[in-house]
């Protein structure tokens, strides 16, 4: 059985940092894009960041740019977002998705595995 598993997620003060990742099993994650979004009760959700299958490319939304990075290691078979100076506009269920691609794009649509989501709340 494919799946993608976030985990890392939690409780952070303003300006803290939190690292999060996806781990794939049952597929490998060589040929597939990352991508990370999130949902905040009450809006759509939004693409992040992601990262294309060989790392060389990478995406991030406005909003995080600078301050979050996404790295992956693919003999891991796992991806990761590192997310510093977090602020309390960045609280959200962030989910991790996989996508068979050359680049990466941050369009939900482009990938066909989502894991399950985690929860990142930014609170003081």
């Amino acid at each position: 059985q494919s799946e993608l598993v976030e985990s890392g997620g939690g409780v952070v003060q303003p300006g803290g940092s939190l690292r999060l990742s996806c781990v794939a099993s049952g597929f490998s994650l060589d040929y597939y894009a990352i991508g990370w979004f999130r949902q905040a009760p009450g809006k759509e959700r939004e693409g992040v960041s992601c990262i294309s299958h060989s790392g060389e490319f990478t995406y991030y939304a406005d909003s995080v740019k600078g301050r979050f990075t996404m790295s992956r290691d693919n003999a891991k078979n796992t991806g990761w977002l590192e997310m510093n100076s977090l602020q309390t506009e960045d609280t959200a269920v962030y989910y991790c998705a996989a996508g068979l691609s050359d680049t990466c794009a941050p369009i939900d649509y482009e990938y066909d595995s989502w894991g399950q989501g985690t929860q990142v709340t930014v609170s003081s």
